[in-house]
């Protein structure tokens, strides 16, 4: 987005008629937090003075050691185009401090630059990310509701009359482009009731904002036309599940780190070494990535979900795939991410996982460029393919192994992140499902 000044914000509230100003900011789960204060308090914000109750917050910290501020960052500065009435409402993305100043180690916005500045010792300047975020779009009941009931039964790339999501999907495009995104790409994805809209890629902390307002911004157009989109990573059996997959490239001053016109596939070492580490720490990073019980219904075979470590430059079946575009665009994209994981916690570990690779000096295994659906297990021992946890428990299992990964949390994230996430999957174990019933209750 734009570079913006206090003055600027300013006077921008006046030019637009902004009544109030959302102070934005994302808990541990990813869920996006906001404090709404009326334009009074604006200059207040500005000064890093708004003051919030931390307790309150997933994850965040004790009762006793509550208050907490909001440090807005002046660049993430927007007008949200769809509201009107008495005047319109903004917003602007926080990092949050401790009242000494501090950086917040439980704020996945600053936990990430954490990790951004241990790339930068390594004499790099920027990390890039392209994210590819699919959703689902359902019907709303009379009360508001969302049903299991698909808008459409379009398939992959359909038009209407298949691809009854067209024009919803045209307006969150249009609303996401009068908010500065640039937008690549719009279609409809592989399942019935599947979207996929990309936009382009920004430094790793503004790519992170941008996929926390965009999902904002499909929840809410999407409610406009009477449907409810969704980022659960698999809503329905027997078809697709939702991915959000990671292309990401390193930067020194305006060279990609990744690219060599002289190396074999123009990989640079660089490359090399930051894929031989994302493949090492894939399963410690995975409960990040992929944080729900519900995510783990996608990672299985035969939905072209990337369930197998692997690599390759020619086919879409291992977990990371090397795209074709070499100079600026070299990239290495990151298929097992799905739109239910904060985006700031899977950079940070994404990140620390590929610098572990390049200070090790790691090499990555050979390419794999048979399609790994085809193959069976022993044939994938033989060449040394490893399976992604199966579960939300083996994964936070694998995490609690891996020092890499919690070294790319902090210890306050991981702690907070695993008791919420050890709940969840006790709740998940104890409860009877519909599916419990169906197959025993007749038959016992």
């Amino acid at each position: 987005m734009g570079k913006y000044t206090k003055e600027d914000i300013k006077n921008l509230v006046k030019e637009h008629d902004v009544r109030y100003i959302r102070l934005q900011f994302t808990d541990i789960l990813g869920t996006i937090k906001n404090v709404e204060i009326p334009v009074s308090q604006l200059d207040k914000a500005l000064d890093n003075k708004m003051m919030f109750d931390g307790s309150s917050i997933e994850g965040f910290v004790r009762i006793e050691e509550s208050d907490m501020y909001l440090v807005p960052d002046l660049d993430t500065w927007v007008v949200f185009p769809w509201i009107t009435g008495k005047g319109k409402v903004a917003r602007l993305i926080c990092d949050i401090n401790r009242p000494d100043g501090s950086p917040f180690e439980g704020d996945p916005r600053n936990n990430l630059k954490r990790v951004l500045k241990e790339m930068e010792e390594l004499g790099f300047t920027s990390f890039n990310l392209g994210p590819e975020p699919e959703f689902f779009l359902f019907k709303l009941d009379e009360k508001g509701e969302p049903t299991l009931e698909l808008n459409d039964h379009g398939g992959y790339f359909d038009l209407a009359p298949m691809d009854l999501g067209e024009n919803c999907r045209r307006d969150i495009v249009l609303e996401l482009e009068e908010m500065g995104f640039e937008i690549e790409a719009s279609h409809h994805e592989v399942a019935p009731g599947q979207h996929e809209i990309d936009f382009k890629y920004a430094n790793a902390v503004e790519a992170c904002d941008n996929i926390q307002t965009f999902k904002l911004v499909v929840k809410t157009i999407a409610r406009k036309h009477g449907l409810h989109a969704t980022f659960m990573p698999k809503p329905l059996f027997g078809v697709n599940g939702s991915g959000m997959h990671f292309n990401l490239s390193l930067f020194n001053g305006k060279e990609n780190a990744f690219f060599d016109e002289n190396a074999d596939m123009q990989l640079s070492e660089t490359a090399m070494q930051f894929m031989a580490g994302v493949l090492k720490h894939v399963q410690g990073f995975t409960a990040i990535t992929n944080p729900t019980v519900n995510s783990y219904k996608r990672l299985v075979p035969g939905y072209e979900a990337p369930v197998y470590v692997a690599w390759s430059g020619q086919n879409r079946s291992p977990l990371v795939r090397i795209p074709s575009s070499r100079g600026l665009s070299t990239r290495i994209e990151v298929r097992s991410v799905d739109p239910a994981a904060n985006p700031y916690l899977a950079m940070a570990v994404i990140l620390q996982a590929g610098l572990d690779g390049i200070k090790n000096k790691l090499t990555p295994p050979p390419a794999v460029d048979r399609n790994i659906y085809n193959m069976n297990e022993k044939e994938r021992e033989e060449v040394g393919i490893a399976n992604l946890p199966g579960t939300l428990q083996s994964a936070l299992k694998e995490l609690s192994k891996n020092e890499t990964v919690k070294q790319g949390l902090g210890e306050h994230i991981y702690h907070n992140f695993v008791e919420a996430k050890e709940i969840e999957w006790d709740m998940f174990r104890t409860t009877v499902h519909p599916w419990e019933r169906e197959q025993y209750l007749k038959m016992y």
